[in-house]
This record gives C-alpha cells, structure tokens and sequence, in this order.
C-alpha cells in the first residue's frame, strides 16, 4: 500500500500531541515516580547505588566526589556540577577514585526520607543531592535511545545558571517538611530535566536522534510541524519546504540525524501515540484513527499491526486487562523510536 495514501487530515477526529517534541515525549513517558536522595560525606567516604530505574538526576552541592559507572572510568565531579545518568548500570559516589571496598556504604532510598550521612557531620566537607525519575516502561526507549549514558553540565558552564536557581529551590524542598512536598518537588525535577535536554541538545557535538534534530534549523523546523499536526498529510515534498530544502537533501540530512526516515519517523511517532491512548482508553479506534492522520480504521489497524505486532483492538484489551491484573508490561514497538543511544555526552 502506498504509504502517502494513509495521510489525511486528522481535524474531525480531534489532536494527539501538543506540537512540542519535548513536551510530547515527557507526557508520552507519564512520570511514575520522582524519588529524592541526598548524600553528605566526611573523607574518606563512598556510596553505592544499584542501577536507577530509569533516569537519575544529581548536582553537587558542596565539595567534590569521584562518580564510576561499572565498566567506567572515573569522573571528577566538582562543586556546582549537574550530571545525567541515562538508565545506568551500578555505580558509586566517593572521595577518591578508587576507595577501600570496606569504606563503601550500600545506599537505600527507603531508610531515613533518601538520606545517608558518612562520617562525622562536622567533618562533612560533599553534599550531593540526587532525584530518580521512574518512567512508563512501555514508552522509556523514547528518551533513552537518544540520550547517551551520562550527562555532564559544569559549574562553569553559563547555561547552568537556570539549573543552579532550581537546584537550590529542590533542595530546600527536599530538607521541607510541608504538605504537597512530593507534588512540588516533582514539578521541580520535571523542569530541572527539561533544562538539561535543552542543554544537551545545544552541545557543540550534537546529540543523536529528534532531540539532536531539533537544534537543525532545518530539520528542526520539518520535526516541530509533524509534531504540532501529527494526522496532516504530509509529504516529503511539504517537508522539505519547510527546511528550505531540496526533497532529496531534506531525506537524506532528516535520516541522518534522526536515524530514520521522515515518514517512518511519523508514522512510529503516530504508534507510540496511538499505543498510549489505547492504554488509556479514551478515545474509540475509528476516532483515534481520524486523530493520527489515517483515512479509515482499517488503514489504521494495518499501519498499527505492522508497527506493534497486535491489532488495536487486541492490544486495547490486553491493555485492560493488565490494568485489572496490576502492574504488567504491556506489549511494546517492534522498532523503537529514535536513534541508537551514543556515547558519554557533556558540556565543558
């Protein structure tokens, strides 16, 4: 089947998506838990941590400490330093590089509101304060695949500016006692996230996939229009207008950067969308067809057991009844989103 042929207008049948990439990705995830850990250390002192669920973000408050992913080498990290760790293996926070395994010191969220203290407190000369974020399972490859393993922002770095003066507001509510204290300080952690994907994604170096895409003038520009009207029917060519660029340089500059071509880069986006409104079940399958760009519900059940596997309809109900069952994973994309996942990234 000719795959223009599926892209119609969505408008009767309502938007999925809010136009932003950014923003559309956060909510595709639906944050599951935002879990608060702070460290203080007297030399010599060192924490382990098994892996982060998902996403870990940390800044360093005072002092400086060694930070060694498993099969890592070390990283120095200094006082006013953010870093990103990307669905990381173990790894452990201490004064030296390489500490005596007996000054290592397990460290569990659950004891003491996510804190742990080495050493005498008047000696404590590091405080480090760190958040999990935990993801849906089904959508996380979304952020992951582009996201290399860590990420580094450095104190001197003047686009950390933003992230210092909410670093501060988040360990105030972190050392809080006050109602809604998780509420905020999930808010918080949202927006310290979103400033270190707009921060990775201005690096120098360029990350990979649709977050590294959208710095391209160009090929940013094609990403937010698909993003803002997913059911358009789009075509290379309007594509390519839009990058003021040639339908053969636009293909080849769009797959290079994001790792897929632009059509099959929207209709997976268009999956993983549909996938989460069958989980949540609020729209039927012929309405969710006309809101993703398709002509009919069978065109749309086509594209969908060709991208998941399972007909909407079948997924739909296996959807609910995990739902009913508890805690499952539901069935995931044949292909994921977005490019493979790249090196240590950091800004210096």
């Amino acid at each position: 089947m000719d795959a223009a042929k599926l892209y119609v207008s969505s408008k009767p049948g309502g938007s999925v998506g809010s136009g932003d990439p950014i923003v559309d990705v956060l909510r595709l995830l639906r944050t599951q838990a935002v879990v608060p850990a702070r460290v203080h250390g007297a030399s010599p002192w060192a924490v382990r941590f098994d892996p982060p669920t998902h996403v870990k973000l940390g800044v360093v408050l005072e002092g400086e400490c060694w930070m060694t992913l498993d099969g890592c080498e070390p990283v120095l990290l200094r006082e006013g330093d953010f870093f990103l760790l990307n669905n990381p293996p173990s790894y452990t926070l201490a004064g030296t590089p390489d500490p005596e395994p007996a000054q290592v010191t397990a460290f569990h969220e659950s004891e003491n509101d996510g804190e742990v203290r080495m050493g005498a407190k008047a000696d404590e000369d590091t405080y480090v304060c760190c958040i999990d974020f935990v993801f849906e399972q089904a959508n996380a490859s979304v952020l992951f695949d582009v996201l290399p393993p860590v990420v580094l922002v450095r104190s001197g770095d003047p686009r950390g500016a933003l992230l210092s003066n909410l670093s501060a507001l988040t360990v105030a509510e972190m050392e809080s006692t006050g109602v809604g204290r998780s509420l905020v300080l999930e808010h918080l952690a949202q927006l310290i996230l979103v400033h270190m994907l707009r921060v990775h994604a201005d690096q120098t170096d360029r990350p990979v996939g649709w977050l590294g895409a959208l710095v391209d003038d160009g090929i940013g520009a094609a990403l937010r229009a698909m993003h803002a009207d997913v059911g358009r029917r789009w075509t290379l060519d309007e594509l390519a207008t839009i990058s003021h660029m040639s339908r053969s340089a636009f293909a080849s500059a769009f797959k290079a950067k994001v790792g897929t071509a632009p059509l099959t880069y929207l209709i997976r986006w268009r999956m993983s969308l549909a996938r989460d409104a069958l989980r949540s079940d609020t729209r039927s399958i012929s309405e969710l067809a006309a809101a993703t760009g398709y002509e009919s519900e069978s065109a749309f059940s086509t594209a969908f057991r060709r991208e998941v596997g399972a007909s909407p309809r079948h997924f739909r109900d296996q959807a609910r009844q995990q739902a009913g069952a508890g805690p499952a994973h539901p069935l995931t994309p044949r292909r994921a989103v977005g490019a493979r996942r790249g090196g240590m990234g950091s800004t210096n």
